[in-house]
């Protein structure tokens, strides 16, 4: 587990690790949003009304249930892939440059050996000056990896990194949806400051799926 001079034949894998690491957050956020109460309360009466707009029909009933699920869906999925495609042709467009050739910023990689080949399981970065602080962003670990404390590792290789070069605080945004993210931040002795619903999506977006942005700072 070190820091990266960024390798040009391992950017496929760490693009791809990041890619489904951002998008596996949809049907999580989906499923979350769907299993609030208010939301249930509205599916339950969206269906009510398809089925007497419909004519006492289970079909209206289900269609107008469906499209109410389908647009909550549509929302989470705006919000996590309109993410990923701004840091995709931002910093992630390039990492050499975005990352490591700016001694403050950080790129780290895990890797181990799968099948006998080995390949890219964890990424994590350090970006962007933040009020004399830095934030930490990226955190991806592969499936297979995760509940072994490989996230943690790479969050205190930032931490090592930051203290180092003389920084004071460090924080993180989260989307709400990631609870697991949340609690190894906090288990590392981070503290939620803030929490606001801009995803830099339409506000109703945001609202509708229910996510917020979880902000969180650690004093180094």
């Amino acid at each position: 587990l070190d820091q990266m001079y960024f390798l040009q034949e391992k950017e496929r894998e760490v693009l791809a690790l990041f890619r489904d690491g951002i998008l596996e957050h949809v049907y999580p956020a989906f499923f979350r949003a769907m299993s609030n109460v208010d939301h249930l309360g509205l599916t339950l009466s969206i269906s009510m009304a398809g089925y007497v707009l419909g004519g006492s029909s289970y079909f209206q009933a289900f269609f107008f249930g469906f499209a109410w699920a389908g647009l909550i869906y549509s929302c989470c999925h705006e919000i996590y892939n309109s993410y990923m495609m701004r840091r995709l042709n931002t910093d992630m467009a390039d990492i050499e440059s975005s990352y490591l050739e700016n001694p403050d910023n950080g790129f780290w990689v895990a890797e181990a050996d799968v099948n006998g080949q080995t390949r890219v399981v964890g990424i994590m970065g350090r970006f962007n000056d933040w009020n004399g602080g830095v934030k930490v962003c990226h955190l991806v670990v592969a499936f297979p990896w995760r509940r072994k404390e490989l996230g943690s590792q790479l969050s205190r290789k930032a931490l090592e990194f930051c203290k180092e070069r003389g920084f004071t605080r460090l924080a993180v945004d989260l989307s709400s949806p990631q609870t697991a993210a949340i609690s190894m931040y906090q288990k590392l002795g981070f503290v939620q400051t803030a929490s606001h619903s801009n995803t830099h999506t339409n506000k109703w977006f945001s609202k509708l799926a229910r996510i917020n942005v979880v902000h969180l700072e650690k004093i180094i």
